[in-house]
């Protein structure tokens, strides 16, 4: 390492190769076969060489959610969960609540930079997302909008770039 080069480049650069990864969706509706969201979080991480470790569809139903991430979070391989769906006000968005009850640690600017980047292509709806992430137990947890639209915009501007150097920096 020189030191000219930055420290994000350093960490980036000794973050591990493969990323170990479990993608939750909360959805009332979808099914493996309809849920494009889930679908497009697995092929961006697998097509950037990180390896899928779980995936499941759960209702908004907040014993559910926990459950699940609980589960994950206890699992030694696994690095981070994905999550999408139920991160909007509706009386059923759950998603929120539940994640940010078990995170020991926010990343704050996950959140404002994602609403941050939907403003600008949806406007004044973006402050209905309460996209979040953090960690629990060791464990990245991100939770996006159940929008494909919306998981794209997180996986390609914000995720699929960084992922590995937020485990990285986890796990030092």
């Amino acid at each position: 390492m020189t030191k000219n080069v930055p420290s994000y480049q350093q960490h980036r650069e000794q973050a591990p190769d493969v990323v170990r990864f479990a993608v939750l969706t909360v959805s009332d509706t979808r099914t493996k076969e309809t849920d494009t969201s889930g679908a497009l979080i697995l092929r961006t991480l697998s097509e950037n060489g990180h390896e899928n470790r779980g995936y499941v569809i759960v209702p908004d139903e907040p014993d559910q959610i926990r459950g699940t991430l609980e589960s994950w979070a206890n699992d030694p391989s696994i690095d981070c969960i994905l999550s999408n769906g139920g991160t909007g006000i509706a009386k059923r968005d759950t998603t929120y609540d539940v994640i940010s009850s078990l995170l020991e640690k926010k990343l704050d600017g996950f959140g404002e930079i994602f609403r941050q980047l939907s403003f600008q292509e949806i406007g004044p709806a973006a402050m209905l997302s309460r996209a979040i992430a953090g960690t629990h137990r060791g464990t990245l947890i991100v939770a996006m909008p159940g929008s494909t639209n919306a998981v794209r915009l997180a996986m390609e501007r914000l995720l699929a770039p960084e992922i590995a150097h937020l485990v990285f920096e986890l796990n030092k």
